[in-house]
């Protein structure tokens, strides 16, 4: 199987970390998120990684080589100016199978195989892996009707259910007739794209572990997690 990792962007959530080290490699215990993903599709049965990568791509290239430390064989998709994260899809050769996307620094438990198989069962053109998060609003939200003014509900501090997209998706290789070589996409445009289309798009549901390091404060508790969950992340090491 072969997945494509987006490892191009310029992580400015993270600055001044960023400005010296891609998102990609900033280090979760004695590791680099990455490796620890690269770790995890290995073991889920993906033997070929293409990188997308843009920013600081020479230390990308140092550090992960071809694969051989991983037992992987990697690749790289070099961006010649942004292309969002849907964009970069049609540089990359050989997509000729159905393919895992995952951002680069995603720390999570999701099963590969498991999301592979419920993608395949469900049949859609896309599968897109998904977390359920709560949003608390500390203000009393009314409900008004616009024609009158007149008030017809009134919330205190509710909380809010949503589902959010882990940054990990399958795709089907037709996916790629949706995306214009140059063009600037990112996946949130991508997907209505597919949907204006009548594609069908799935959701994978998954509650267990995962967090996205795109700010300090997760990325400080992304390490406290694995530093607990050491052997749930990595059991073969």
């Amino acid at each position: 199987m072969k997945a494509v990792i987006l490892a191009g962007g310029r992580g400015t959530r993270l600055a001044p970390y960023t400005y010296v080290l891609p998102k990609p490699m900033m280090p979760i215990g004695e590791y680099t998120i990455l490796e620890i993903l690269l770790r995890q599709l290995k073991r889920g049965g993906v033997n070929h990684i293409v990188l997308t990568v843009g920013h600081l791509a020479g230390l990308m290239q140092a550090f992960f080589q071809d694969g051989a430390q991983f037992d992987l064989d990697i690749t790289y998709s070099f961006e010649p100016k942004p292309l969002g994260t849907a964009g970069p899809l049609v540089l990359v050769p050989d997509l000729d199978r159905t393919f895992l996307v995952s951002n680069g620094d995603v720390l999570t438990l999701l099963d590969i195989n498991d999301f592979f198989k419920f993608h395949h069962e469900q049949g859609g053109i896309c599968t897109i892996a998904m977390h359920e998060r709560q949003h608390k609003v500390n203000l009393g939200v009314i409900d008004l009707d616009p024609s009158n003014y007149q008030v017809t509900d009134y919330h205190e501090k509710p909380v809010l259910d949503y589902k959010v997209s882990m940054g990990m998706y399958i795709f089907e290789p037709r996916v790629l007739d949706y995306i214009k070589s140059g063009e600037y996409l990112d996946f949130p445009d991508l997907v209505c794209k597919l949907l204006a289309a009548g594609e069908k798009v799935v959701g994978y549901p998954y509650s267990e572990y995962w967090m996205d390091l795109g700010n300090h404060e997760d990325y400080t508790q992304a390490n406290k997690d694995f530093d607990s969950m050491r052997s749930q992340f990595l059991p073969e090491i």
